[in-house]
């Protein structure tokens, strides 16, 4: 007797490409790839890559991150954070946790440790714990730190 089974889908990554521009709020359930440009807010319920030639003005919210690109602007990840060594960060950074690959660029702050669930819930709503005030007020709780790279 033959079996069914559910055909198996791997999940996709979604692409910005090589040359390709955006502009505006991106929201995404699959990972997501910038190669290209975006300048606006990009949320991922998975995994957000920056590449090497990619390049983000705006907001990132994803579960884990990889940049190897450029992006200015905040970062809010709920699980982990890997600047590769070609990453340039220039503003806030908001992680449980961070691997910094040897060259890696960060001019800006850096707020560490494990988001409670409503500030999680808030931050990837892009709010305060509800208040109606925007994320960027929002800290996690554990240390902060501000560090700068470069000249």
């Amino acid at each position: 007797m033959a079996k069914n089974f559910a055909p198996v889908t791997p999940s996709q990554i979604n692409l910005i490409a090589p040359g390709t521009h955006v502009e505006g709020s991106l929201s995404a359930k699959d990972d997501t790839r910038v190669s290209g440009s975006l300048k606006g807010v990009l949320k991922v319920d998975g995994k957000a890559i920056i590449a090497t030639e990619g390049r983000v003005e705006g907001e990132i919210h994803a579960e884990d991150a990889d940049i190897a690109g450029t992006l200015i602007g905040d970062i809010f990840i709920k699980g982990r954070l890997v600047l590769k060594e070609s990453a340039k960060v220039q503003g806030t950074i908001r992680t449980s946790r961070l691997i910094v690959e040897e060259g890696a660029q960060i001019d800006g702050m850096c707020h560490m440790g494990q988001l409670d669930k409503s500030r999680a819930d808030a931050l990837k709503n892009g709010m305060n714990g509800g208040n109606g005030k925007p994320a960027d007020a929002a800290t996690p709780k554990s240390s902060a730190f501000a560090f700068g790279s470069g000249d």
